[in-house]
């Protein structure tokens, strides 16, 4: 396989790994077995766990962002794109019942390491909370956006955190 598609695919089973069970817990070898490279030939393509982790962060980023601009040209009415947002719980419940939100999970792990990336999970946070707060502007909201899109977000993680502490489909269909 070449250096060029197989930097992504690490990054792809790390971001898969740091959900099913967590950055820390996550070792160099569980990601180069589960890639197929041996351990010489993984850090050919990245040197430390932290670099991977960076990857997976700026990933994430890049797919959000992607993502709510999908919804930005789909959807015609900020009401509809706030609705395509909260269908991300319900097409992605069975692995926030199994695992948590990806976003979530990560940021409250690296926050409890206190790791250095920390406040990069944070951004992560950031991109939804701004693409909320444009939608409640564009409903007129402008005096309260930022208070209403985290509001919207709070509420997200409280399915999310619900619907993995009671393995239930429904906390997050609702």
């Amino acid at each position: 396989m070449s250096a060029s598609k197989t930097r992504p695919q690490i990054v792809d089973v790390a971001d898969r790994l740091f959900c099913e069970q967590e950055h820390e817990a996550t070792s160099v070898a569980d990601i180069a077995k589960d890639v197929g490279l041996s351990r010489g030939n993984f850090y050919h393509h990245f040197k430390t766990k932290d670099e991977i982790l960076n990857a997976v962060i700026e990933r994430r980023i890049v797919t959000t962002r992607a993502m709510s601009d999908s919804w930005e040209q789909d959807a015609g009415s900020p009401e509809d794109r706030m609705c395509s947002f909260a269908r991300t719980l319900i097409v992605n419940r069975t692995k926030i019942m199994a695992h948590g939100c990806p976003v979530g999970t990560l940021c409250n792990e690296l926050a409890r390491l206190d790791h250095a990336a920390k406040d990069d999970t944070a951004r992560l946070f950031a991109v939804f909370r701004d693409w909320l707060a444009r939608q409640f502007i564009a409903l007129g909201r402008e005096a309260d956006e930022e208070a209403l899109a985290l509001h919207i977000l709070m509420r997200s993680q409280g399915v999310a955190a619900l619907a993995t502490a009671f393995r239930d489909e429904v906390s997050t269909a609702e």
